[in-house]
């Protein structure tokens, strides 16, 4: 009986495949489809790579932030796991925006943030891409009403 693999001799019960995950595929950088997200400002973009975050069970997205632009303090009700793919991710926790606060994380970084940690985001150095891998429904709410660019009607 093998620890490490699955089926009726391993001890571990095979499992039902996600939705859209029962076949190989691969997903090319220059195949990702970068949108706008109405929870994010209006230059923001986000790219669903696995899965449907809208939707209970495991997604993967990417976010891409231009540079300078501030994600102001917001919540995640899900558990997350960021990598950072490109760029700086500059990452601070608070209901407050506080820039002396920010930690930075250089390509390769994985950070681990708890569901319902306030936390917040500035692209200070450059335009920075991070993978966000979580079970879903993917939430959002803003500490402050008016940070939410879902509130902005103009």
């Amino acid at each position: 009986m093998s620890p490490y693999g699955s089926g009726p001799d391993s001890g571990f019960p095979l499992r039902p495949h996600q939705l859209g995950q029962d076949v190989f595929r691969a997903v090319l950088s220059e195949d990702i489809e970068w949108k706008p997200f109405p929870a994010f400002p209006p230059q923001v973009r986000l790219a669903v790579i696995v899965g449907q975050p809208s939707e209970a069970g495991p997604y993967t997205i990417r976010v891409k932030v231009p540079h300078g632009v501030k994600l102001m303090p917001h919540r995640h009700p899900e558990d997350r796991v960021y990598t950072v793919m490109a760029g700086v991710f500059y990452i601070g926790l608070g209901d407050q925006f506080d820039a002396g606060s920010l930690q930075a994380y250089p390509p390769g970084s994985v950070i681990v943030l708890p569901g319902n940690t306030s936390h917040f985001h500035w692209a200070k150095s450059s335009e920075y891409v991070a993978q966000v891998t979580a079970i879903g429904p993917l939430g959002i709410d803003y500490i402050s009403a008016k940070d939410d660019p879902r509130n902005n009607n103009s």
